[in-house]
């Protein structure tokens, strides 16, 4: 019998409305939203259902928000009897898969990923830094894009998505460069994307050197279940290490598709995303086609994919 592994987004997945359904019709989602609220001091959950846009799309925002709705399902399977053999999560996702693995307290996560988005947003002034998706290259010519367009300033990959979608990240004069140069070596689409930062490039050292002071005050347990770390694609259950890649990953590359390939390496057949949106979803299709892929993003996802995992024998 196969393994199931818990996926989690991260940022970008955010929608307004999100969790709106799913508060609504279970208590336990409802006592977490609420609670997150508490711990935060201020209404989470009306930004989630109501917004507006922009004030979602704030990091120091998105990033709990995420986390909340994650957890929040999360809890709903947890109460139905799916138990994960695996976790992994994309960039914030992995606080998610930390919190799936009793890494880490509820209350603590939110309350550090919003410390995180602050952090990560101070690092590099608005209008310094940002980032592009670079379609149909292979990892390596992506590289070779940021070593050429280098001269420009900071450039440097930031996500291997899955084959074919590298993000990359840096200075704005750097990164624009490194598009053109991806389009003349026959990049199916290189666009600047509309972020706020330079996500994980070196560029975010000085956010990561912030939340190594706030992880040392927060309790963090070993895992209870492998999470397969972004920075190094390997599972990671002793709470020493899990703090040092939490540090590291701020300010290097999301290793998502090497992560994803080295769970069905260890025996994974069934994933099932937590959260807002489908991108992970869409991603591991790209990365395997012999895997079965579940999203988890409302009331009918949830209920349908429970049906689902009961069929497939997921279901302690």
């Amino acid at each position: 019998m196969g393994k199931l592994a818990f996926v989690f987004p991260g940022q970008g997945a955010q929608y307004v409305g999100m969790g709106k359904d799913l508060y609504c019709a279970f208590p336990e989602i409802r006592e977490l939203m609420d609670r997150a609220g508490v711990v935060l001091g201020y209404d989470l959950k009306e930004i989630m259902f109501e917004g507006p846009a922009d004030k979602l799309a704030e990091t120091e925002n998105t990033q709990p928000a995420i986390v909340t709705m994650s957890a929040a399902i999360l809890s709903v399977l947890e109460k139905e009897g799916v138990k994960p053999d695996i976790a992994a999560g994309l960039s914030l996702g992995e606080y998610s898969a930390l919190v799936s693995a009793g890494v880490m307290e509820f209350d603590d996560a939110v309350v550090l990923v919003r410390k995180r988005g602050r952090f990560m947003q101070e690092a590099v002034p608005i209008g310094k830094g940002t980032m592009a998706a670079i379609l149909g290259l292979e990892k390596q010519e992506v590289i070779e894009c940021c070593r050429e367009a280098s001269g420009y300033g900071v450039v440097e990959a930031a996500n291997y998505n899955c084959p074919g979608q590298v993000a990359i990240s840096g200075e704005v004069k750097a990164v624009e460069r490194a598009v053109e140069i991806a389009k003349e070596k026959g990049a199916k689409r290189a666009v600047v994307l509309p972020v706020s930062a330079p996500f994980h490039c070196s560029m975010l050292k000085p956010a990561g050197e912030k939340l190594a002071v706030e992880l040392s005050k927060v309790k963090i347990k070993d895992a209870s279940i492998p999470v397969v770390a972004n920075v190094n694609a390997r599972e990671e259950n002793c709470s020493a290490e899990i703090i040092d890649n939490l540090i590291k990953q701020v300010s290097s590359p999301v290793l998502w598709e090497d992560s994803i390939r080295r769970m069905i390496e260890n025996g994974v057949d069934v994933f099932v995303e937590i959260g807002p949106g489908k991108a992970l979803t869409g991603f591991i299709r790209k990365i395997s086609k012999e895997v079965k892929t579940f999203n988890i993003d409302d009331i009918k996802s949830l209920e349908s994919t429970l049906m689902d995992l009961e069929g497939i024998k997921c279901l302690s």
